[in-house]
């Protein structure tokens, strides 16, 4: 894998871009707007410019690797822009947060380029063109049958030789599921309560926290998947360790973006009607951000 694009210059694709453009051919697509303001502003990480390659989808041609690493909001027009740049063996990774990305990509692409994956443990602040790290995290990916396949192994490769984490698990799904399962929980109470992780180590947030994750649970098990009671005590103990750091829909919150809500909270409380399982917790806060999203574009109109 010697061609590979990142789509999306954020937390997560700013710094496992910045570790990958040492290894191997590496562009950023964009389009011409986005061009223009990166290469006037540039990325700043850690306080250093990052020397990225930005480049529209006519000044690349097929890749071999396309990660992306978006917000699900833009998923839908990063595809169409990515259409000429998917050719015959392009392998397609998504980091994007939530249980939903592999599938609309597949829809468009086909399961057969499609690897699952997501980033796990990266800590960052993200305003304007700056990036400040205070951990990098891992990639987790895998295939969808969890498979051991030559592209897997060189995709390992790769991220290897770049100086990235990257763990294969056994059970790409489950893993999946308990990603999303905390970040439903506390990237929403924290957006709320514009709290960072070390303000959410207390009472009255870990009852509200395992409420959500019995929500995770249930709607999970009617999907095929069953996540362990076990992983809910070690989701909290992770998080109420990562000290004055914030969730990325704190940050969200309070610079007045669009939230990723409608993959969180509101991805439980739709499962919850396909299944008929109620999840009232997970709807009563999927209105709540709703609501404070909409008084903030208020205030910023």
């Amino acid at each position: 894998m010697k061609n590979v694009v990142i789509v999306g210059a954020g937390a997560v694709g700013a710094l496992y871009g910045q570790r990958l453009n040492s290894v191997c051919s590496l562009s950023f697509l964009v389009d011409e707007e986005r061009k223009e303001r990166y290469l006037r502003n540039g990325i700043i990480i850690n306080g250093e410019a990052a020397p990225f390659a930005y480049r529209c989808a006519d000044e690349i041609g097929s890749t071999d690797l396309i990660i992306i690493a978006t917000k699900n909001h833009h998923l839908h027009t990063v595809i169409e822009q990515m259409k000429p740049i998917v050719g015959p063996s392009t392998v397609i990774l998504t980091l994007l947060n939530g249980i939903e990305s592999e599938g609309v990509l597949a829809a468009a692409f086909g399961w057969e380029k499609i690897l699952h994956g997501f980033a796990v443990g990266l800590n960052s602040t993200h305003v304007s063109n700056r990036i400040e790290f205070t951990a990098e995290g891992r990639i987790v990916f895998g295939e969808r049958d969890n498979s051991s396949t030559d592209r897997v192994a060189a995709l390992s490769e790769l991220f290897a030789s770049a100086g990235i984490e990257a763990v294969v698990p056994k059970d790409i799904h489950l893993m999946q599921w308990n990603k999303f399962m905390l970040n439903t929980a506390y990237n929403t109470i924290s957006g709320l309560l514009l709290a960072n992780y070390r303000q959410l180590d207390q009472k009255a947030v870990k009852e509200l926290a395992y409420g959500v994750c019995a929500e995770v649970q249930a709607v999970a098990s009617a999907e095929g998947v069953r996540i362990p009671d076990s992983f809910i005590e070690e989701n909290h103990n992770l998080v109420i360790t990562l000290g004055d750091g914030k969730t990325s829909m704190c940050q969200d919150l309070e610079a007045g973006r669009t939230t990723e809500n409608e993959w969180f909270a509101g991805s439980v409380a739709a499962l919850g009607r396909k299944h008929d399982i109620p999840t009232p917790i997970c709807r009563t806060l999927s209105l709540l951000v709703q609501a404070k999203e909409a008084i903030s574009f208020m205030a910023l109109a």
